[in-house]
């Protein structure tokens, strides 16, 4: 078969999306010799192209080739120019059998190309006010049309599976879920035992105090950093001034204002740092490096960073909601996410207490295990394969 796979999100520094893709693709790469693949994207400078092909692991393979499509026009809409024109432009000269997406399928696409789209969550239906009007007016719209149209729909999680289902009233047949893991890159690093001197270089390039409580992924509102400022300014002045709170994430697209508000209510603007975007190189060391992960979202479909916590051996406190809860099972503390003081409470328990750090350690280092982006590509290729 000849396959084609979206991977637009690859070298663009978009978390968990790219997480995914790239994982998926670098594995596919890695289990399937006998389909052709062609991977679009819409960047078309060759160096970084080539940068992405040799991550990809996909230099030599013959049945792997990367499909530059520049997009023009206005950059807000470039994403939907893709779908609208320049992707069914080129299938309609150079059809394919199926196509792997995420979200919004392409339109105005022969109905012979099997469309497998991926669901990371639909929180845009849960928690509009977290949404820009734009985006949220064109979910609105597209997404139905776009479950509708597709030939299977795949999501990270059993919760968003069920979720798609009931809010959409889509037949529980055409979903599945396969749950998403740790990049493969991100195994290797974590693994690497680093030196005294590249310990003390990593901590001065991101000027990290000696203990931390880190938070790492886009500041979003739906992501509720400003609940994580609360609490830990409840924390006990003796403890604030022993352990910081850090920040990890780029202050880009949507980046939540109340964030700032918040430091500037607790006057922590000077004591908590933001390190910006973490490039994957240096993502396992602040992991290794962080004495409490917490991630306190309102709403997941999945959560990759808690299991990267997991296996960097670093505890994780995080949101009671239920992926978190699919995900972690009994291998994390977790808090009402609209609770500060509990979860000032749950920060303070795993500062005083090593025997409980120790044990939730062990249970994370058993449940990341149960994880692995080989089995979820070989899952993939068994739905690309099985779609008729």
């Amino acid at each position: 078969m000849k396959i084609g796979i979206d991977i637009r999100n690859i070298g663009k520094h978009r978390t968990g999306d790219e997480v995914v893709f790239f994982n998926l693709t670098k594995n596919l790469a890695e289990i399937d010799r006998k389909n052709t693949y062609l991977l679009f994207s819409d960047i078309t400078d060759p160096q970084i192209l080539n940068e992405i092909s040799g991550r990809l692991g996909i230099a030599k393979r013959k049945n792997f080739q990367i499909i530059p499509l520049a997009v023009f026009g206005i950059k807000p809409l470039h994403k939907f120019v893709w779908n609208f024109w320049t992707l069914p432009r080129y299938l309609h000269k150079n059809p394919i059998d199926k196509y792997l997406t995420q979200y919004i399928t392409p339109f105005f696409i022969s109905k012979k190309i099997k469309i497998i789209t991926i669901f990371h969550d639909i929180s845009f239906n849960f928690f509009p006010q977290f949404i820009k009007f734009f985006d949220k007016l064109f979910l609105k719209i597209l997404v139905p049309i776009t479950l509708h149209r597709a030939d299977k729909i795949v999501t990270v999680s059993e919760f968003t599976a069920d979720e798609i289902a009931h809010y959409y009233k889509i037949d529980s047949k055409k979903i599945t879920w396969i749950h998403n893991a740790v990049g493969d890159e991100f195994l290797t690093a974590v693994k690497n035992k680093l030196t005294k001197e590249e310990t003390k270089k990593i901590r001065a390039h991101y000027n990290l105090p000696d203990k931390f409580i880190l938070y790492l992924g886009t500041l979003q509102p739906r992501k509720n950093i400003p609940t994580l400022i609360e609490a830990y300014a409840k924390l006990p002045p003796e403890i604030r001034q022993d352990i910081k709170l850090v920040l990890a994430g780029a202050r880009g697209y949507n980046f939540d204002a109340k964030i700032d508000v918040m430091l500037k209510k607790y006057s922590l603007e000077k004591e908590v740092p933001f390190l910006g975007y973490i490039p994957d190189e240096d993502k396992a060391y602040i992991f290794k490096l962080a004495h409490i992960f917490c991630f306190p979202s309102f709403y997941e479909g999945f959560g990759i960073p808690i299991l990267e916590s997991f296996a960097a051996k670093t505890p994780v406190i995080a949101s009671d909601i239920p992926p978190h809860r699919e995900i972690a099972e009994l291998c994390a503390l977790f808090f009402n996410p609209n609770d500060s003081a509990e979860l000032s409470k749950k920060l303070q328990l795993l500062y005083l207490e090593p025997r409980d750090r120790e044990d939730l350690v062990k249970l994370g280092e058993i449940q990341v295990q149960k994880f692995s982006w080989r089995n979820t590509a070989e899952k993939i290729l068994g739905i690309i394969e099985d779609s008729r």
